[in-house]
């Protein structure tokens, strides 16, 4: 579904005033609207305004405690990352070429599942564990 810049806009704005119903918010949502801010903001604002709003959200929610720095900070890496890795048509064009995104799983692929349910993860963003490699 192809949406103008002002409904995104509006959209954007919704989540950053904590405005979205946190029931009609699923992963994908999240995924999305963070692909359109980071078209819209450098990574530190978007991370600002975007942590911001979902911390807003999980409040309205009931839920303060399901905001999640790591994961947020790392999955809006992630997006940035891949928006640089080439040009895309839109969201739809983006959520095809990259369908591991859309999985709220991926992050154990960097993470594991002790640190990511640490009180530290939820509060600051953690770094993924560091590899040894021989020297």
């Amino acid at each position: 579904m192809m949406r103008s810049n002002s409904v995104i806009a509006d959209e954007l704005y919704d989540l950053e005033e904590g405005r979205i119903d946190p029931k009609q918010f699923p992963h994908r949502e999240h995924v999305r609207l963070g692909f359109e801010m980071l078209g819209r903001y450098a990574f530190p604002e978007a991370l600002a305004r975007f942590a911001k709003g979902l911390r807003q959200l999980a409040i309205k929610g009931g839920r303060p405690e399901a905001y999640h720095e790591t994961i947020t900070a790392a999955f809006l890496a992630l997006i940035g990352e891949r928006r640089l890795d080439r040009d895309y048509r839109d969201w739809e064009d983006f959520a095809a070429n990259n369908a591991d995104l859309l999985s709220k799983g991926l992050l154990r692929e960097w993470y594991e599942p002790e640190v990511l349910n640490s009180v530290v993860a939820r509060s600051t963003f953690v770094l993924p564990k560091r590899r040894i490699c021989a020297a």
